[in-house]
């Protein structure tokens, strides 16, 4: 493939002597927050967990639940692994009822959501013939176009007439569609690169892409919290993949060097291509990559560049166009961009972008190309028209209004929750919002307090997470107003009272915090 051919690693320069360390760092990546965990609640934390497990496997020695068991299986390794197992029944059901709700409405600023009982200790659900409505602070609708009336639904309801429902065949047989191209045409122009290739399912535009571009004589220096479909499609390619700590870009540069010299594991020839791999948004972290120095990183030793902008295109950069706007970065400086379509602008599938040779090579070898059934006309059409409205192509400025109103939300929101003594991990620009309650018996605990408010979150605790760091993750929308999310702070506040989740230790200031009203 072309744009990510190189010559092998053999005579790189600079090589010898100290690590570079004069390394810019951009002002804005310095507005992370990471609050070391006070030591009492540390010890809280494992107490709670590992008393959960010794309950669970003393009921499970005593009292066997009427479950699924493995016979005639000698000779063959365990379907189910015991830890796994115990974990599930006695620790995860006890907090079953907060995850798996049922959705009956739009996700908008507020969601409708299924009543359910549960009559046997969260072992089974029955639904209920009523629904409640929540504030919705759970949905990945950053821009607020994920929704029933308006410009995208409307232009949506003629291609329905227009196209039909969906295509039924790839794209190399009869699935491509006049809107693929059109849409693949708004997204390279929207990114300002040469070109780009769309699908029918983010989780797959990794997980088959990556193997497509990556082979097993290919090292991969991925950043620890990359996103499972990153992983998987790294695992698939066959490539030495090899895990560097989170933002960390001396260490990324350590391993860079260090793999350059030692060639690969068994036959010490030379790489044939290293790939960085990271993402813009973290979506469990709330951090924003460090693209400036990792661009200069890769420029320095010449190595190939990925960046999955899930949660980055479209609510992040004064232009809604990612984490290159974001830092004011050439996106012809990123090898490839990769993206999805079902967070920002309130669809579904996903997209890479790069050079001509590089949307080339995919439309021929990659496996989602090839055999997965391309995107449906509607879902398409609601990306044009979103992507539209965000470049100022259709509808006015509404799409910098919605940039604008999620930028203000973000960060009134954020610093609000600082001031209540909030434990807030990440970036303060971005709209992943993790607030930390570290134990996993205050994750349920919290979601149903908050449920009592009638606020929709997401808990979030091992093993998504690390083990003594639960959380709530707040994901911001642009389709809230501010009085909206002062009913969310009131609850929180009560929330936090009454369940101790005052954890955070840095001096609160006494200044008033102003909404910045959008322009």
């Amino acid at each position: 493939m072309a744009s990510v051919q190189s010559k092998p690693y053999r005579d790189h320069p600079k090589l010898e002597g100290s690590l570079e360390k004069k390394i810019t760092r951009n002002i804005r990546h310095n507005e992370e927050s990471y609050e070391k965990m006070p030591l009492y609640t540390s010890v809280m934390a494992c107490l709670g967990f590992y008393f959960l497990i010794f309950i669970g496997m003393i009921n499970h020695i005593i009292f066997t639940p009427k479950v699924a068991t493995e016979k005639n299986r000698k000779g063959y390794p365990p379907l189910y692994n015991k830890f796994d197992s115990i974990f599930l029944r006695y620790v995860f059901r006890r907090v079953k009822d907060c995850f798996n709700r049922v959705v009956c409405g739009v996700p908008g600023a507020k969601i409708d959501i299924i009543d359910r009982v549960t009559n046997d200790s969260c072992w089974s659900f029955e639904l209920l013939d009523t629904k409640s409505t929540f504030l919705n602070l759970g949905s990945y609708n950053y821009l607020g176009f994920a929704q029933s009336q308006g410009p995208c639904a409307d232009d949506t309801k003629e291609i329905i007439k227009k196209y039909g429902w969906a295509v039924s065949s790839s794209r190399q047989e009869l699935g491509t569609n006049i809107l693929h191209l059109e849409l693949e045409q708004l997204t390279a122009a929207f990114l300002g690169v040469d070109d780009a290739i769309v699908f029918g399912m983010g989780f797959a535009t990794n997980a088959l892409n990556l193997p497509s571009i990556i082979n097993s004589e290919c090292l991969v220096l991925s950043d620890e919290y990359n996103h499972a479909s990153v992983i998987l499609g790294i695992r698939l390619s066959g490539a030495t993949s090899v895990v560097y700590k989170h933002n960390d870009i001396t260490h990324l540069e350590q391993l860079i060097r260090q793999n350059i010299v030692s060639g690969q594991p068994k036959t010490k020839k030379p790489w044939e291509k290293i790939f960085i791999v990271t993402e813009g948004i973290f979506s469990m972290e709330g951090s924003i990559t460090n693209l400036p120095d990792i661009i200069a990183i890769k420029k320095k030793y010449k190595v190939f560049l990925y960046v999955d902008e899930a949660h980055s295109i479209g609510a992040l950069g004064p232009n809604g166009r990612g984490i290159f706007d974001y830092y004011n970065c050439c996106p012809k400086d990123v090898d490839i961009l990769m993206g999805t379509f079902s967070k920002s602008f309130g669809s579904a599938g996903g997209y890479i972008a790069g050079s001509k040779d590089l949307i080339n090579y995919l439309r021929v070898n990659s496996h989602a190309s090839c055999y997965a059934t391309s995107m449906a006309p509607p879902v398409a059409q609601v990306i044009i028209t979103s992507m539209s409205m965000i470049m100022g192509r259709k509808y006015g400025d509404e799409g910098r209004k919605r940039i604008n109103q999620l930028a203000s939300n973000v960060k009134y929101f954020r610093r609000k929750l600082k001031a209540l003594g909030c434990v807030v991990y990440g970036n303060d620009n971005s709209p992943v919002i993790p607030m930390l309650v570290y134990m996993i018996s205050k994750v349920g605990a919290t979601v149903r307090e908050f449920n009592k408010f009638n606020i929709a979150t997401v808990g979030v605790g091992f093993p998504a997470t690390p083990l003594l760091e639960g959380r709530i993750r707040f994901c911001m929308s642009a389709a809230l107003t501010k009085e909206q999310l002062d009913e969310v702070l009131v609850a929180t506040e009560k929330i936090m009272n009454k369940l101790g989740l005052c954890y955070s230790r840095k001096p609160i200031a006494n200044e008033e915090i102003l909404y910045e009203n959008p322009c």
